[in-house]
């Protein structure tokens, strides 16, 4: 069976345990790119030339499976009893007193005695309620400190996002000499310009510039730029994706990230797909 990858056109060759794995969802092994195989999954490939495999349109309603090729017979049936037969106890003969049990004379005492042997020994020690429950109390607020840093670290994301608590964690990070990390928000991003041109040293390759702002409130990591081409009839012809090392290679700017409300222009360098390529564009991820 063959599928293909939505984001490079990549054709890849998959059977039925690839499928199972992880449910038809697979990762190029091209541009990295996650997507369902399920959607272009095809048992033959078309003719040549081709560029997209066609789309598996969704069905209303689970196709019927008619053709049977195994099934278990079924098993005997379990037996189970109607009714329990419980032996009865031998009762002793008449005159034998072996089987009788004595109490001891503490044991028959009236309870009214025991209540009160009982208070004198609440009386002699003396214990408040709040001794008693007070470990308890303790390790249930210990409990629940450590699920609120349980949960404030498994939302730390969009809790950086939040500017009141952004600001309150920077103010508490710059007094501990802490950093905090970034948090990647690429819909906030925006592209101001864009230009793209033949290198000027470089044969065969094109130059693009971009203009790129962070509309965010707090510093976010460089984006993956994606970088997509198209013909005169808006085909994608080509398309690559550049990490944040790709086109930097400054080590401190990568750490700090884009500042909130920062911009900066970016140089990116990629080959010429030829005359067909007429329309680009960019994408942050």
């Amino acid at each position: 069976m063959y599928t293909q990858c939505p984001e490079c056109l990549s054709v890849f060759s998959l059977d039925a345990q690839t499928l199972a794995q992880a449910h038809g969802h697979v990762v190029c092994g091209h541009c990295e790119a996650g997507f369902d195989s399920l959607a272009t999954l095809a048992e033959q490939l078309p003719p040549e030339p081709f560029v997209e495999l066609p789309l598996n349109q969704p069905a209303l309603q689970p196709p019927r499976l008619d053709l049977v090729v195994y099934r278990p017979r079924p098993g005997p049936p379990a037996v189970v009893a109607d009714e329990m037969v419980v032996a009865a106890a031998p009762r002793p003969p008449a005159g034998d007193f072996s089987q009788l049990v004595f109490a001891p004379r503490f044991a028959r005492e009236p309870r009214t005695h025991q209540h009160e042997r009982a208070a004198r020994r609440n009386r002699r020690q003396p214990r408040s309620s709040g001794e008693r429950h007070w470990p308890w109390i303790m390790a249930c607020l210990l409990l629940t400190l450590l699920l609120a840093i349980q949960l404030a670290w498994a939302e730390r994301d969009e809790l950086i996002r939040q500017p009141l608590v952004n600001h309150w964690l920077r103010g508490s990070c710059a007094m501990l000499g802490c950093e905090l990390p970034l948090v990647a928000a690429p819909q906030q991003l925006r592209l101001l310009a864009s230009n793209v041109q033949a290198h000027p040293s470089v044969a065969g390759a094109l130059m693009i510039s971009a203009s790129v702002r962070n509309d965010a409130g707090f510093a976010q990591p460089w984006p993956v730029l994606a970088i997509t081409l198209s013909n005169a009839q808006g085909q994608r012809i080509a398309m690559r994706r550049l990490q944040p090392a790709e086109y930097l290679d400054d080590a401190a700017v990568l750490r700090h990230g884009l500042a909130p409300g920062g911009s900066a222009v970016l140089l990116l360098e990629v080959e010429d797909p030829g005359d067909n390529a007429v329309a680009f564009e960019i994408g942050f991820e």
